[in-house]
């Protein structure tokens, strides 16, 4: 029974100690985080004295702004040396814990535990069954130029001779479709309101004529004349290769987080202003009709005398990734009509970061 005792007593003794040790070792990761911590929120706050003592400079007038900027850029480099060479300290007792660890020199948890550490936001110490692994975290540098995929879709018709009233195409059958990639690039370094859109897109304008029309070539006049058929559909495409180009205003604002701000695009209301020019693809006229109880149907390729260049105005307003969307052809549709008819659209346009 003594001799029981005494086995119990020194079995206790043992599991204490591995325990204090986990909990010395634990601690003392954590007393190294928590003296990173310190380092850094030290010279943070003594960064803002200096910073401080600067602007009442530049507000008394002994200084100009520039001469303030310059000041406030050096002391904001040399804390950050300065919190590199007292961290750079701290990483040693680090690493020479860790070394303790790999050696067995102290007591690991039991192999199905694991432990993280994170130290000030950008270093990770990890201990997974017999495993030691620190590693810093990866500071990703925000991106100023960011890319969307575009869609674009709505009614198409024509301005004729500055009158879009009493059109010969119909209105809701009329479409437009455009999609492509383009590139939004930030202006101002610390603002977010104003920004480059740019990219590339490919239009499809279609017409769809009124009263059995269709468009006849007749040297180079383009003109609609009836087709002496009860068409079922009577459609004219041109197909587009345009390059966009819009002054966009994004009122998204900034987030700031752990002492960094951040720009982020589409989470708010946004307006573009700008335009577009490209050359045509191809142009093409589709009619449908029924002969002898047959459906017929009939697709015709060539220019049209359509003109080659495309050039134009556009604008959306929106929220987020959804905008109203309007654009207007510049160019006439065909370039050496008698009567001058230019394209214009209106629809719903999406940017999809």
């Amino acid at each position: 029974m003594r001799n029981f005792t005494i086995y119990l007593a020194v079995a206790a003794c043992l599991l204490a100690g591995k325990i204090t040790a986990q909990e010395t070792f634990e601690s003392k990761a954590r007393q190294i985080a928590e003296k990173i911590e310190k380092i850094t929120k030290d010279e943070k706050e003594a960064l803002k004295i200096e910073i401080e003592e600067v602007n009442k400079q530049f507000e008394n007038g002994t200084i100009t702004k520039a001469e303030a900027d310059d000041k406030k850029k050096k002391l904001a480099e040399a804390r950050a040396i300065i919190i590199e060479n007292k961290v750079a300290v701290t990483h040693e007792e680090l690493k020479e814990l860790v070394q303790k660890k790999v050696n067995g020199k102290i007591v690991s948890k039991p192999s199905n535990d694991s432990t993280t550490v994170r130290i000030n936001n950008r270093y990770v110490l990890k201990f997974e069954k017999d495993t030691v692994s620190f590693k810093k975290k990866k500071d990703y540098s925000e991106r100023r130029t960011t890319s969307q995929f575009v869609f674009a879709a709505g009614l198409n018709n024509v301005v004729t001779e500055g009158n879009i009233e009493n059109s010969d195409f119909r209105f809701w059958g009329s479409h437009f479709y455009e999609w492509g990639l383009t590139y939004n690039t930030r202006i101002a370094k610390n603002n977010n309101l104003l920004h480059l859109k740019y990219g590339m897109s490919v239009m499809y304008n279609n017409l769809r004529p009124t009263e059995n029309r269709m468009f006849v070539k007749n040297g180079n006049q383009t003109n609609l004349e009836d087709s002496g058929l009860n068409l079922k559909e009577s459609r004219f495409r041109n197909v587009y290769l345009v390059l966009p180009l819009h002054l966009e205003f994004d009122f998204s604002g900034k987030t700031i987080k752990e002492d960094k701000t951040y720009f982020k695009t589409h989470q708010s209301f946004r307006m573009g202003l700008g335009g577009y020019a490209g050359v045509r693809v191809k142009s093409k006229q589709i009619i449908e009709y029924n002969s002898n109880d047959m459906e017929v149907t009939q697709k015709t390729k060539g220019d049209f005398n359509s003109s080659n260049f495309i050039y134009g105005l556009s604008a959306y307003i929106g929220y987020r990734a959804t905008s109203l969307y309007v654009k207007y052809d510049l160019n006439p549709l065909f370039k050496d009509n008698a009567v001058k008819q230019n394209n214009v659209s209106l629809g719903v346009r999406f940017d999809f970061n």
